[in-house]
């Protein structure tokens, strides 16, 4: 049986008003990695969800999720994957939304092809106890 490698833990560089926590976090990042991204600094994996096509737009729910995650990143890296869910309510455990759970078990592969998550809105992504559960998975992958 197959191991993976844990990443080692990448820590807040800075605490002080006004720091640009995730300049920092990127570039305490980019400077532990093995160097084989595509230039342009991070590669990040997307992950948007959408409840339900009824009430919702899936299209253009997804392009305005792509946006805020893009201008969220920018001058920090690229979006280098897609994970989209439509059709499953934010309550709904990661493990149990397909795109979520193929993001989670992307995790453990060394050669995923992303660094680091990114959402572009946090109450599509998570709810309640949620991140808090998923941040200790995420920091033992080192993402």
């Amino acid at each position: 049986m197959a191991t993976a490698r844990r990443r080692p833990a990448v820590t807040m560089p800075c605490a002080e008003p006004g720091c640009n926590r995730l300049a920092a976090w990127a570039g305490q990042l980019d400077r532990r990695r093995s160097g084989n991204s595509a230039h342009g600094g991070l590669r990040f994996a997307f992950y948007g969800r959408v409840s339900t096509e009824d009430w919702q737009d899936a299209v253009t729910s997804r392009a305005r999720q792509w946006e805020q995650a893009g201008a969220l990143i920018r001058g920090h890296g690229q979006i280098a994957a897609e994970f989209f869910d439509i059709g499953e309510s934010r309550s709904v455990a990661w493990a149990r939304r397909p795109q979520a759970a193929a993001l989670v078990a992307a995790l453990a592969d060394p050669g995923r092809g992303w660094d680091a998550i990114v959402v572009g809105e946090y109450e599509r992504a998570f709810y309640g106890a949620q991140y808090a559960l998923m941040a200790p998975l995420f920091e033992h992958y080192g993402v």
